[in-house]
C-alpha cells in the first residue's frame, strides 16, 4: 500500500503551488496529527534516540520516544546498542517506568514477564502454572514473543533508529552536506552532558521544526542577537539543504579577533545605549578554527544540532497531541575540554534553553501560532522568501530550509 492510499479520510489538501505555501490546517488537524505518527515517525525516518555516552555500559538502558512512540535504548553485555519498544509484548504494559536504569534484564511489574537486553522475552512468572495447574499453553513459545525492534545506527556518538527496513542507510538518509556539518561539530570528540532541561510548547511540533530552519526570523524576533552582535543576516554565511530536503545546517561567520577588540573599544557597548556589564556570556574562541560562530543543524524528523558560539546542544522535538510539544535541551561538553572552555561552555549555556537570552522567544512564538489558528485554520502560510525551491543557497535571507522540511514532509505524508 502506498503513502497515498494510505491517508485518512479528512486529511489535509496542500495547495497547487508546491512548498511555498503552507495550510495552516496542517498544524490544527488531528487526523493528520496521527497520519504524521504513522507516514512520518513510524514511516520511512531515522529519529534520535539519545547519546551513546548516556549508556556507556552493558546493562545501561534509557527511555526515550520517537513521535507519540515509547521506547528503550539498551547496551547489551556484548556491548552492542538495541533499541526496541517499552510495551510488554503479553498485555501491552510500560514496561521502564523511569528514564535511566541498568541491570541484566527488563521486567514488567504487572505480569513479571521479563526481557534481555536485545529485546527477547526471557521468562514469564508461573509459565508451568502452580502445583502443576494452569500455566502458559502447550504451544506457547517464548523466542515467539520478543519486544518489536528497531533498526539502530550510531554517528559521531549520536544514536538514532527506525521503525523502517526498507530506509536507506543513516549516512544515506542525512545525506553528505549534513553528515559534514555534524561531523564538523561532533567529529570524533568524545561527547559527555553538562546539563539538561525539558520544556513544554503550546503548539504543533511542525511549527518548532520549522523555526529551527528560519533564518529569516533571527535578526527581527530576537533582539539579544542583533543588539549584542552575535547573528546578523548581513553576515556571511549559507544555508545547506540535503537533496531530500529534510536534514538542513545553516551557518553564520564571524571574525572574532575584531569582535573582541570592537568589544572593549565600546565597552562592551552594543549599537544601542546598551550595554553588558559582564560580557562573558558572549566571549567565545573559534575552537573550529573556521570562524563559524552559528551553526544550526537539522535532522528530519526530531532533532536538532546547534553551535552558538562555544555552547553546543542537542534539541529533541517530542509531538506531544496537535498543539503540545515537549522540547528536551541536551548540553554538550567534551572530554578534552580545559577548565577555560568548560566555564565558557557553562556561561553561553545560558543564551539557550527555556529562559536562554536568544532562545526564551522561541518558546513563545510558536503558541502565538498556534493560538491565532485555533477555531480560524483556514487558508495558508506564505514561504516564499529566497524563492521557491528547496535548495542550499550562500545567503540567509531565505526559507529554502522550511521548504525542505515541506518537502520531505509531503513525500512521507502524501499530501
Amino acid at each position: 500500500m502506498s503513502v497515498q492510499d494510505a491517508r485518512v479520510d479528512g486529511a489535509v489538501n496542500w495547495p497547487s503551488n508546491g512548498l511555498s505555501e503552507v495550510p495552516f490546517r496542517v498544524y490544527t488537524d488531528k487526523q493528520q496529527y496521527a497520519h504524521e505518527q504513522e507516514t512520518i515517525f513510524k514511516g520511512e525516518s531515522w529519529s534520535y534516540l539519545c547519546l551513546a555516552g548516556e549508556i556507556p555500559n552493558p546493562g545501561d538502558w534509557v527511555a526515550t520516544t520517537i513521535g507519540e512512540v515509547a521506547v528503550i535504548v539498551a547496551r547489551d553485555e556484548n556491548g552492542a546498542i538495541n533499541a526496541f519498544v517499552n510495551r510488554c509484548a503479553h498485555r501491552g504494559n510500560l514496561l521502564c517506568l523511569k528514564n535511566k536504569g541498568h541491570g541484566r534484564e527488563i521486567t514488567c511489574i504487572y505480569h513479571g514477564w521479563s526481557y534481555d537486553l536485545g529485546g527477547q522475552l526471557t521468562g514469564v512468572a508461573f509459565e508451568k502454572g502452580v502445583k502443576r495447574q494452569g500455566g502458559m499453553a502447550p504451544e506457547f513459545h517464548k523466542e515467539e514473543h520478543r519486544l518489536q525492534r528497531l533498526r539502530v545506527e550510531e554517528l559521531c556518538g549520536l544514536v538514532f533508529g527506525t521503525f523502517s527496513d526498507t530506509v536507506a542507510g543513516l549516512q544515506a538518509y542525512l545525506g553528505p552536506v549534513v553528515v559534514g556539518g555534524l561531523k564538523r561539530v561532533l567529529g570524533g570528540r568524545s561527547v559527555n552532558i553538562v546539563g539538561r532541561s525539558t520544556q513544554i510548547l503550546p503548539n504543533n511540533w511542525k511549527l518548532y521544526f520549522e523555526n529551527v530552519k528560519d533564518t529569516y526570523h533571527a535578526s527581527i524576533l530576537h533582539s539579544f542577537l542583533t543588539t549584542f552582535r552575535i547573528n546578523r543576516l548581513s553576515m556571511p554565511g549559507s544555508i545547506n539543504i540535503s537533496e531530500d530536503g529534510g536534514n538542513h545546517f545553516s551557518q553564520a561567520k564571524l571574525d572574532y579577533a575584531a569582535e573582541d577588540a570592537d568589544y572593549k573599544a565600546a565597552n562592551l557597548r552594543s549599537d544601542t545605549d546598551l550595554k553588558l556589564a559582564d560580557n562573558s556570556v558572549v566571549e567565545s574562541v573559534d575552537e573550529f578554527g573556521d570562524q563559524v560562530s552559528v551553526q544550526i543543524l537539522t535532522v528530519f524528523p526530531n532533532m536538532v544540532l546547534q553551535q552558538v558560539r562555544n555552547t553546543i546542544a542537542v534539541r529533541v522535538i517530542r509531538p506531544r497531541g496537535v498543539d503540545r510539544t515537549e522540547l528536551d535541551w541536551v548540553h554538550l561538553g567534551f572530554d578534552g575540554d580545559d577548565d577555560a572552555m568548560q566555564e565558557r561552555r557553562l556561561r553561553q549555556g545560558n543564551l539557550i534553553g527555556a529562559a536562554g537570552y536568544i532562545s526564551m522567544e522561541d518558546g513563545c512564538v510558536g503558541g502565538f501560532v498556534q493560538r491565532a489558528l485555533k477555531d480560524n485554520d483556514e487558508g495558508s502560510g506564505i514561504v516564499m522568501m529566497g524563492g521557491h525551491d528547496a535548495q542550499s543557497q550562500n545567503f540567509r535571507a531565505s526559507e529554502a530550509a522550511i521548504r525542505g522540511f515541506w518537502k520531505k514532509y509531503r513525500a512521507l505524508t502524501g499530501i
